[in-house]
């Protein structure tokens, strides 16, 4: 059975240290706890709405990512992180899988870019990304994606047991924590880990309700508008109650 650990914090506004102690502390209890990893909110450094995210964007070799690495070294779970990077001469909203032993397993950076400002800021990335992590097989979706029911399905056949997605899911969307991350996981099969804000950043409210959602849709483990870490088992899919859409769809 594999564990997952969500954190849900308010932005660190910019504040890079402050934003790797509060992982560093989340990390170590998710360790404790036996969590095959935690996943952390979207664009996490240096905070998803800060008025100049582009000139706050990372490399590769960024002191903080490399305090980050040690960190997940030292847990022993492995970490999935939303961070702005600077590469290849443009700035990708990036989800970064930061393994157990403080290595680089996967790098996934985000297809649906959301909204005008999203769009002036990003380039938007051009491919799924899958890995294995404790003999699973996972994947990283980043906020909007998730709610793009292709990607999930293309997703799930190629095997993936869970979806790791850092979110920056602000109001009104309420519905998309309550309804739409556990229908997607339920229609498609597979466990959803998803890494929301809460409180407000500049002009916006989050709406927090950060959630672990097995397959079969069934909500393991929420949070509130607070923050919060959450924990839980995924169960195995049960076979009888796998959904049968993918061999039944009939095109027309």
């Amino acid at each position: 059975m594999m564990r997952l650990a969500v954190l849900q914090a308010p932005s660190p506004g910019g504040d890079l240290d402050a934003a790797c102690a509060v992982i560093e502390r989340a990390l170590a209890a998710a360790g404790a706890a036996g969590a095959t990893a935690l996943v952390v909110p979207e664009v996490f450094l240096p905070g998803y709405n800060q008025p100049d995210v582009a000139g706050l964007a990372l490399p590769d070799d960024a002191p903080a990512l490399n305090r980050l690495r040690a960190a997940a070294g030292r847990s022993g779970s492995a970490l999935v992180l939303g961070f702005a990077e600077a590469a290849e001469g443009a700035i990708w909203n990036t989800a970064l899988c930061i393994g157990p032993d403080g290595r680089d397993l996967a790098r996934y950076r985000k297809i649906q870019l959301y909204g005008p400002r999203e769009k002036a800021i990003y380039r938007p990335g051009d491919r799924h990304v899958t890995f294995d992590l404790a003999g699973r097989k996972l994947a990283l979706l980043i906020c909007y994606d998730v709610e793009f029911a292709p990607h999930v399905a293309s997703l799930a056949a190629r095997g993936v047991e869970a979806i790791l997605v850092p979110t920056a899911n602000m109001q009104p969307f309420t519905h998309v924590v309550r309804h739409t991350v556990p229908a997607m996981a339920a229609n498609h099969g597979l466990a959803i880990a998803y890494a929301n804000f809460c409180g407000t950043e500049g002009d916006l409210t989050y709406v927090g309700g950060s959630l672990i959602a097995g397959p079969h849709g069934e909500v393991l483990a929420q949070a509130g508008e607070h923050p919060a870490l959450l924990i839980a088992d995924i169960p195995p899919v049960d076979p009888q109650r796998i959904s049968t859409q993918r061999q039944d769809l009939r095109t027309i």
